[in-house]
């Protein structure tokens, strides 16, 4: 048996943590890493006590959440606030950082940055990681998919499942559909 590398493995536990996300714009999840030892994770979310975007919908200012915490300063808070260093760890995640994500990486130490999907990559981040020796590198995802939309497909099919009902699909037929669609998301018989 093959296992995956470590690369994947650190990956995956992203992919885990982003599915914890509050946010409905793109879940993310980031992992800490130092020696092959998580030291840390995050994901996107809004701040310890307050609403989430999932239960009163995004607070957008420009173009951005501001209800939101990236999932990398997430990760990186979660060792300030129980003193763990970051200084030459690796951090991965699902998505590639933003500007703001960028800069507090490489202030907080971390030596290298793993990412699954390139997003908005700014010219300025790529420039500061450069300038500042910090080296990223895109992680292939083909061993595991870990699907954050299940949701929404579940929304998409049971709309569509209902426009054919309303639309006088046959009984039988349409029973069988909802039962492929149950067996499909649910794991259920």
């Amino acid at each position: 048996m093959e296992r995956i590398s470590w690369d994947q493995y650190f990956m995956s536990q992203s992919q885990l943590l982003a599915l914890r996300s509050t946010c409905e714009r793109l879940a993310v999840g980031a992992t800490i890493v130092r020696e092959k030892r998580v030291i840390a994770g995050g994901y996107n979310g809004s701040v310890s006590g307050s609403v989430h975007c999932i239960d009163e919908g995004c607070k957008v200012i420009d173009g951005h959440c501001v209800r939101t915490i990236h999932a990398e300063i997430n990760a990186i808070l979660q060792c300030a606030k129980f003193g763990v260093p970051t200084e030459g760890a690796e951090i991965y995640v699902t998505h590639f950082p933003c500007l703001n994500c960028t800069k507090t990486i490489i202030q907080s130490g971390i030596k290298k940055i793993y990412y699954a999907h390139d997003y908005k990559n700014h010219p300025y981040a790529i420039e500061l990681l450069k300038e500042s020796g910090v080296e990223f590198e895109q992680v292939e995802l083909d061993y595991l998919h870990i699907d954050t939309n299940t949701k929404d497909k579940m929304y998409f099919i049971s709309t569509l499942l209902q426009r054919l009902e309303d639309k006088g699909m046959d009984n039988e037929e349409l029973k069988q559909l909802k039962q492929e669609a149950n067996q499909l998301f649910m794991n259920v018989e």
